[in-house]
């Protein structure tokens, strides 16, 4: 079989014939979609390594609160779904994640982005919605193929300029901040046309003074023409 879905009232942890499956693809262990049931696994083996040609990992809803350094050698995996458990940072290892697209960290109890993020450079969806993520180190320019970028409901007071050179971003939600300013560069973000379609950008929950919210309404060029005003005064 390509897929597995593991289901169990109270899951606690990875039947070990899974790790026998060499040519598993899809593995789900989240009852995320599933009301009735609760997983509480706390830990994800190391023998996760085993499974070289997973290329999607489910495991939201959980209690996970280590992911051990042998998930970067799943050389293949191009989704992984850790939302929703009580991880706190990542190991190194997942740096080497380089055919990772799609990457949900939501709802977990991360302080910063952590670093080994940064280096996934075919990134294209990161959600880190709901932690307490208060900076966003200027390592985040490397993530050029990064898409869609969630940060809603963190305690971020401000943005680095670096996320303005994030050119192929569609989709940036902010809302529930700290943030009072934006970057001068912001207005480049171009493909955020939020001015005409309100789902690409959201600031709602942020006590914005530069540029205010009226302005942000109006798309980039609005960001644009705000910050240049301000140079001519």
């Amino acid at each position: 079989k390509k897929k597995l879905k593991i289901s169990g009232r109270e899951l606690l942890s990875v039947p070990i014939q899974v790790f026998g499956l060499d040519q598993l693809q899809v593995l789900e262990m989240s009852p995320e979609r599933e009301s009735c049931l609760r997983y509480r696994m706390e830990l994800l083996p190391q023998e996760i390594g085993c499974l070289r040609n997973l290329t999607c990992l489910y495991v939201d809803s959980n209690n996970l609160k280590k992911i051990p350094a042998e998930i970067g050698t799943l050389s293949r995996l191009e989704r992984l779904s850790l939302s929703n458990n009580s991880l706190s940072s990542l190991p190194a290892e997942m740096g080497a994640l380089q055919r990772l697209h799609s990457l949900h960290l939501a709802n977990n109890s991360l302080t910063e982005l952590p670093a080994p993020v940064c280096q996934l450079r075919s990134l294209t969806f990161l959600d880190v919605s709901d932690n307490k993520i208060d900076t966003i180190p200027s390592s985040i320019q490397h993530l050029e193929k990064l898409e869609t970028l969630l940060l809603l409901f963190n305690s971020l007071e401000s943005l680095p300029e670096d996320v303005c050179l994030l050119r192929n971003l569609h989709t940036l939600w902010l809302g529930n901040n700290h943030l009072r300013s934006l970057p001068a560069a912001f207005g480049e973000l171009v493909n955020l046309d939020w001015g005409y379609n309100y789902c690409s950008c959201n600031f709602e929950g942020n006590p914005l003074e530069s540029p205010p919210p009226e302005v942000c309404s109006r798309g980039p060029e609005g960001i644009r023409d705000y910050f240049l005003s301000l140079h001519r005064i």
